[in-house]
């Protein structure tokens, strides 16, 4: 209700699920049926992918906000969990605003991958030391956060001009003790 859609980006008209999380909820409830509930997965659990498209390497972070009361705007559909796609290069590829664009693409790099890349696992294993550096992808982290938080401070701004009050003294996030991290994915 709240998302535009692209018109040029669809090739066959829009249907009434490009506007909803239906097909992604379908998912999960096939995948439920087929391995049963997920309760035992650790937190910070990963996954690598590859794509085609060299310049969206990066990672996908899977993020819990920890502070419930936090939805500025309810701008987030998936709140409390925040998706951010961030380049290699440190660039935000898509905020958390456009989950589902990250979901799709989530979906989409994923479809049909039912064993590990065994020659991507080696490659990430031998360029973090067996992932004892993880330096890289914590920056990443950071700035995915970061990001999440800047959206929210300049949309406080904004808010100070718009007619309804402003919403720049209510709650807001501290920072990234805000934030668990609950997966990620690797697209390389």
């Amino acid at each position: 209700m709240e998302e535009v859609i692209d018109l040029e980006d669809l090739r066959e008209g829009v249907s009434i699920t490009d506007l909803g999380l239906n097909e992604f909820r379908v998912d999960l409830s096939n995948y439920i049926k087929t391995y049963g509930e997920l309760r035992q997965i650790p937190e910070g659990l990963h996954a690598v992918v590859s794509t085609k498209d060299k310049t969206t390497q990066g990672a996908i972070f899977v993020l819990k906000n920890m502070n419930y009361s936090i939805n500025i705007n309810k701008l987030n559909r998936l709140h409390p969990y925040y998706l951010v796609f961030i380049k290699g290069d440190s660039e935000i590829y898509l905020d958390h605003i456009e989950s589902k664009k990250i979901l799709d693409i989530m979906r989409m790099l994923c479809n049909g991958i039912t064993q590990p890349l065994i020659d991507l696992c080696k490659q990430i294993t031998e360029e973090t030391d067996d992932y004892h550096q993880m330096d890289h992808y914590s920056l990443l982290l950071k700035k995915s956060i970061a990001s999440i938080l800047k959206t929210e401070e300049e949309k406080e701004v904004h808010s100070l001009f718009k007619s309804g009050g402003t919403t720049a003294l209510k709650e807001k996030f501290k920072g990234i003790e805000d934030f668990k991290l609950v997966s990620f994915l690797i697209v390389r």
